[in-house]
Parts: structure tokens; sequence; C-alpha cells
């Protein structure tokens, strides 16, 4: 799936031998990107290549290619002048993240490498809290030994969920936080490790307070993305039904395209300050089915409570049903944003809504499962996506 702009490139010029970093950076700002395999990281590398940045991003060592989302940026290593350039390196694995700042000197570091899925979080705590929270840690403590104290500025992507069972809504950067899940937890140590290195060290260290943000680039198995591409199977024939859990739960839905804006915005300001970013709009899941489906041309009505409840179209179907397995053993049952602060002291503001945002996501699936439907006709297999 592209995104909406391609990567400079620079035609005309040959390849030269495998082109040294240091050689490929010139006086342009620097970024270093840890998750750019991610939708915020594929989406922040675009948005820094188009105002010019030279931009670095570390992606974990896999058997399988997991680029899908930045291969419209890729470029050559043998390019002199290329501004798009990646690594081998883990979050777990301190020594590969000091020789990569080491080497790429950021003048920004985005911070938004996760195991980011909340339900595998209880299942996999031990190396969620490693990745999401030490890792975090092993970043900042890379800036201070290799003393960039002065030249580096840092973003650490804070989560909602650190919200978790909420004190007051909406939400502020006042809210106490009370985590649900070792994701939230995870998420609050490096939240507090990032105040705290901005506190002890000096650090231009911030943290975006990120309400969920979603797009056609969002993960498979995130529910926002789960109930678009089921749904638009479903219409095709592909697909017999959607399960899900809590059907109750409310979010407040964003664009991620325009939250890796505010992400900038916050480490161009003049001091470093932590920011909530939210479209203060709230929507149950429940309503995400029903405008996902509404764009699809389907009419869900619904019968039943509880894990009962079902779903069904126009022609009686059971479409979408409710799997316990899906019910987290605790839940974050509303989370609204107030990104007051940053309309304020950033001139962000939310653009995208939600009915615009589920339209683009239903589409997009759409279009997907027409080529997969289109192959299948013409007797190709394709490859079968589990969860």
């Amino acid at each position: 799936m592209r995104l909406l702009v391609a990567a400079e490139r620079a035609p005309g010029r040959s390849p030269s031998p495998h082109a040294t970093i240091r050689a490929v950076m010139k006086k342009q700002k620097v970024a270093l990107i840890t998750g750019i395999t991610g939708q915020d990281g594929a989406y922040l590398a675009e948005f820094l290549l188009g105002k010019g940045y030279v931009v670095h991003g570390i992606k974990r060592r896999t058997s399988l290619f997991n680029t899908q989302r930045i291969d419209h940026l890729y470029q050559d290593p043998h390019i002199e002048a290329r501004r798009f350039i990646l690594h081998h390196g883990d979050m777990t694995d301190a020594s590969s993240l000091v020789h990569i700042t080491e080497q790429v000197q950021p003048d920004e570091i985005y911070n938004l490498a996760a195991q980011s899925h909340v339900a595998v979080s209880f299942e996999e705590p031990e190396y969620t809290a490693n990745a999401d929270g030490l890792g975090a840690l092993r970043l900042l403590e890379a800036i201070r030994i290799l003393g960039l104290e002065s030249k580096s500025r840092f973003y650490q992507a804070s989560s909602s969920e650190l919200f978790g069972l909420v004190r007051e809504s909406p939400q502020t950067e006042r809210t106490p936080f009370y985590p649900r899940s070792p994701y939230g937890a995870a998420k609050l140590y490096a939240y507090w490790v990032t105040v705290n290195y901005r506190e002890a060290y000096g650090l231009f260290a911030c943290n975006g307070i990120l309400f969920n943000h979603e797009s056609p680039l969002r993960g498979e198995t995130f529910v926002s993305r789960k109930i678009t591409r089921a749904l638009a199977r479903i219409h095709l024939g592909l697909q017999d039904r959607l399960y899900l859990g809590n059907l109750e739960a409310r979010r407040d839905w964003g664009h991620a395209r325009e939250y890796v804006e505010a992400q900038w915005l916050i480490l161009q300001q003049p001091k470093p300050e932590d920011f909530v970013i939210a479209t203060g709009e709230q929507h149950t899941v429940r309503e995400f089915v029903v405008a996902a489906a509404k764009e699809l041309g389907i009419r869900i009505r619904w019968k039943g409570k509880g894990a009962k409840e079902r779903g069904y179209d126009g022609e009686g179907r059971c479409i979408v049903a409710v799997d316990p397995k899906y019910f987290r053993p605790t839940e974050v049952e509303s989370l609204l944003g107030d990104a007051g602060k940053a309309r304020r002291k950033l001139g962000w503001k939310p653009k995208v809504r939600f009915a615009e945002l589920v339209t683009e996501m239903a589409r997009a699936d759409l279009e997907e499962a027409e080529r997969e439907q289109f192959a299948l006709r013409h007797g190709y297999a394709t490859a079968p996506a589990h969860e």
C-alpha cells in the first residue's frame, strides 16, 4: 500500500560503491526513527523527507521482508545523495542502539518502536516491558553516554493507554495515570524515565500522549483495521464473519498522518514539554463497525446483549459476533482526549474527523479485497491471513 508522496530520488546520478553513512550526511537536519516499518514510522519518514531531512530508520532483522509501508521511500545504498537509510537494530539490544546513534549523530530521535498490541501484552508481558519500557531508557542512555544532550532532541511515543481506568474525562496532560495492561504499564515507565532524563540531565526530551490513531496502514490485527478489512472481505464473499471483543469500548480515533505532524511540532518548540494529541471526539467499537459497514453498503441489525450480541446483514446472515476470547483481563472502557494545549502551543488541530477516517480505511480495504477476489477468480492462490 502506498503513502501519498513518493520519495525523492537522485535522477541521473550513477550509483557509486556502497556510500558510507557519513558521506551522505550533509547540512540537512538528521532524524533517527525507531519503529520505522510501522504505521507511524512510515508516515513520519515521508513527512520528514518532504521537509528535506535525512531520515535514518531502525528495523529489526527478520527472515521475511516487513518493509511494505516504506518500500516506496527506499533508496539504493549505492546512491551517494540518498536521504533514506535503514539500520538493523533492536530495542532490547543497547549496543545496537548506541552504535547506530553514534553513527547517525541525529538532531532528532523519534522513538516509535514498541510491542504495541495491548492484548498481546498480556501474553508477552516481559518482552513488552523490555522493548517498550527499557527500550526508551536505552535510547536516552545512548544520548547521554555519547554526549549528545545538547544536540539530539528526543520524542517518546506515549499512549492514551496510560490513562486506563480514567480518573476524569476528557483526559489532559494533568490527568492522573492508571494503566490497565502490561503495555500501558511499560509505556508508563517510558513516560516517566523520559521526564526524569529531561530534568536530571537537561535533555530536550518530550512525550506525545497520542490517543488512538488509525489509517489504511494500520496493522491488520488492530481493531479498527480488523473491522474495515473483514467487512470488505465479507462484502465480496471472501469471509463469513467478523469476531470482536468489547463492542462498548469507547475511543478517541484520529488519523495517523496528522498525528505524526504533531510529533514533529513537539520537537520544534523552544522548550521540551509533554502533549496530549487527540480529536476530542469519541465513538464505540460498535459505531466503528456500523460506519464501516455503511460505507460498504451493508446495513447491520443488532440482536442480543454482551457476549451473545450478533450483527446481521440485510439477508439475515450473522456477519459480526462477539467472541469472549477477545476480552481483556482488565478493560479500558473509555478514552477521550483534550488536545487544548497542543492547539494553543503547537498550533495543531485535527482535520480528519471520524467519518472521513472510517471511509478512507473502508475504501482502501475494499480495493485490497477486490484484488484478492480478482486473483482467485483467475485461478491464482492468495496468501491466507490468520490472526
